[in-house]
């Protein structure tokens, strides 16, 4: 498999994410004293095509990642750089939060603002624990509860499933591929609080946010997981992102524009995502791993995901500032059958996750059950994305028949 990725579709995620400097217009109005309250202004329930088409790609690129030995992962962005979608949901979830909640929040007031906020947060964990019983129920029908065990982390229930329920109640308990959803609810459930503090000192929480960050990856301070270990995506790590992600919808647009357009910063990013490729690449290339010295490999790893190492922050950033510099603000190539198919997965993000989910486990079994060559690879995986747009377009269809709104995850 060729060691190289589709432009279009680089650009395509990069260009949704709408996060990423320099990508929406956000218009800020301070108010003096205690009482300023974010003022983003929206038009009704629009919503920001260009997010959930980020979104939707990511579900596609996660999903084709979360399937083992998976041919196609080549084509994601996880090949080639320390950070991947993990980092584009967190940090679009804090910008969007901001542009519902924020935006809302003048002429709803702070406890229907509240509301919305804590409901969110427990859509999400509902889909959590709904998604559990779903995964336990095929995992038992497909292996008999007792294979796939290890693969999906899911032998603890099997063997304990009255403690497993109530550690996964209390979401210290997460199997393979659900771990990033009890961060989210926790995010969320966290915001009104965030909320207020950016209304207030918006640089403080900011400066906050960023030292509980560099706590943790000092004291390596963690959510304890069951039976033992953590929570794979620490959210007193992850937060960052997420704080990030709001505070630039509410005033680091104008704050940052300086430096991201500064060409010393666009040259020292380019220097950067080109030295993480090489790094990236020689972990699946073995020519490569001699290009590396001793010293420099002691001073970058461990690169961990679950405490969002330096490096994969820092990888992000540098994205956002080339994406800032190479794609128009005034973007509109939204309206072609992929891009719409993107937005309709962006638009039910939380449903089409957890579908997700799902379907790569069904991959994974067909492929090591039956086939496992690179064209029933590329079945597979072009069959579980049809099948991700299908219940998106279906839920999007049937949703505007209920009530329309931001779907936020």
């Amino acid at each position: 498999m060729p060691n190289t990725i589709a432009p279009e579709s680089v650009i395509c995620l990069l260009r949704g994410n709408v996060g990423w400097i320099g990508l929406i217009e956000v218009v800020i109005d301070h108010l003096p004293g205690a009482a300023k309250v974010p003022a983003i202004h929206s038009d009704g329930d629009r919503r920001d095509l260009r997010l959930d088409a980020c979104r939707g790609l990511a579900l596609w690129f996660i999903f084709i990642d979360h399937i083992p030995d998976n041919a196609l992962a080549w084509l994601t962005l996880r090949n080639y750089g320390f950070s991947d979608a993990t980092e584009v949901f967190v940090f679009v979830s804090g910008y969007t939060c901001m542009l519902a909640y924020g935006g809302a929040l003048r002429e709803q007031g702070w406890p229907t603002t509240v509301t919305r906020a804590l409901r969110r947060g427990w859509e999400i964990y509902t889909a959590f624990l709904l998604l559990l019983i779903a995964y336990f129920t095929l995992i038992w029908v497909v292996g008999g509860g007792s294979r796939y065990l290890d693969e999906t982390n899911t032998g603890f229930f099997f063997k304990n499933p009255g403690a497993a329920i109530v550690h996964a109640a209390v979401m210290q308990y997460a199997p393979v591929n659900t771990d990033m959803l009890p961060t989210f609810v926790l995010l969320h459930l966290a915001f009104p609080g965030l909320l207020w503090l950016l209304a207030r000192r918006a640089t403080v929480a900011l400066a906050a946010s960023f030292l509980l960050y560099l706590m943790v990856q000092v004291f390596s301070w963690h959510v304890p997981a069951w039976p033992s270990g953590e929570l794979y995506f620490n959210p007193l790590a992850w937060q960052v992102l997420f704080v990030f992600g709001a505070w630039y919808a509410y005033e680091g647009v104008g704050r940052l524009r300086t430096i991201v357009l500064s060409r010393a910063v666009l040259v020292l990013a380019i220097l950067y995502l080109a030295f993480s490729l090489v790094v990236t690449l020689s972990w699946q290339i073995k020519a490569l791993e001699g290009f590396m010295p001793d010293a420099v490999s002691k001073l970058i790893y461990p690169i961990y995901k679950s405490h969002l190492a330096p490096l994969r922050l820092l990888h992000f950033l540098a994205l956002a500032i080339l994406v800032s510099r190479l794609t128009p603000p005034d973007w509109h190539g939204l309206m072609k059958p992929s891009m719409i198919a993107m937005i309709r997965c962006g638009e039910n993000s939380l449903a089409i996750y957890c579908l997700g989910v799902l379907l790569s486990f069904m991959g994974f079994v067909i492929l090591s059950q039956f086939s496992g060559t690179i064209a029933m690879q590329v079945v597979i995986s072009i069959a579980g994305i049809a099948l991700m747009i299908a219940a998106a377009t279906l839920m999007t269809w049937t949703s505007k028949q209920d009530r329309p709104g931001p779907k936020l995850f």
